[in-house]
């Protein structure tokens, strides 16, 4: 049996820790069905961008009428990314509605190659619209 080079056996050994990717198996016909709606994107920081993207955007209203939306981000990389998410909300006429949980930035990770739903639920019936905001994480 032939050795490697020490140079690429090593190079091979640095490349494996913190890069573990993600397979995913689902149904073929879901029985449930996405409200895609279109969405506008504003990408001001392109190396986020380039780790975390936006596959797309359904909502949907609760049973008790709130507007409930959902997002899912795909991690572009092979390796593990944190994610930093705040959901804004808006009443009917585009003013936003300020509550304590609207002002809380969450942190998510995401495993290489991974897709990932992030949701959130208005805090009142006056919410009609929202904007998600992504930041990168530390």
């Amino acid at each position: 049996m032939e050795r490697m080079p020490r140079p690429i056996w090593l190079a091979l050994a640095l490349s494996l820790p913190g890069c573990t990717t993600v397979n995913t198996i689902e149904t073929a016909q879901p029985a449930g069905q996405r409200q895609m709606v279109d969405d506008k994107r504003v990408l001001s920081d392109a190396s986020l961008n380039s780790k975390a993207r936006v596959v797309g955007v359904n909502q949907a209203i609760t049973p008790g009428g709130l507007l409930r939306a959902q997002v899912e981000i795909l991690n572009t990389r092979r390796s593990l990314q944190r994610i930093n998410y705040r959901f804004e909300w808006f009443d009917q006429d585009g003013m936003q509605v300020n509550t304590p949980a609207t002002a809380t930035l969450h942190s998510i990770q995401i495993e290489g190659k991974e897709s990932m739903m992030i949701s959130s639920v208005a805090p009142t019936l006056a919410c009609k619209d929202f904007r998600l905001k992504l930041i990168e994480g530390e």
